[in-house]
């Protein structure tokens, strides 16, 4: 399946077809996530149960600690 994620094409496998699986993916699964999915932001609870679709536009942002 072929994603735009953060204004990038990327090639992901077919069986990470839920926006949990391409979190899983990118090893981001474990950390604060902020995803919007075709221009709209996404709630937290509803990231394992949303598929995403060839061409869908994702935005995953997340936060990093520093001083």
């Amino acid at each position: 399946m072929e994603l735009i994620i953060n204004g990038e094409k990327i090639r992901i496998p077919a069986d990470e077809s839920t926006v949990t699986g391409l979190l899983q993916h990118f090893d981001l699964h474990q950390k604060v996530v902020i995803v919007e999915l075709n221009d709209e932001i996404l709630a937290k609870e509803s990231l394992s149960e949303t598929i995403l679709s060839n061409g869908d536009k994702v935005e995953i942002v997340h936060f990093v600690g520093g001083g």
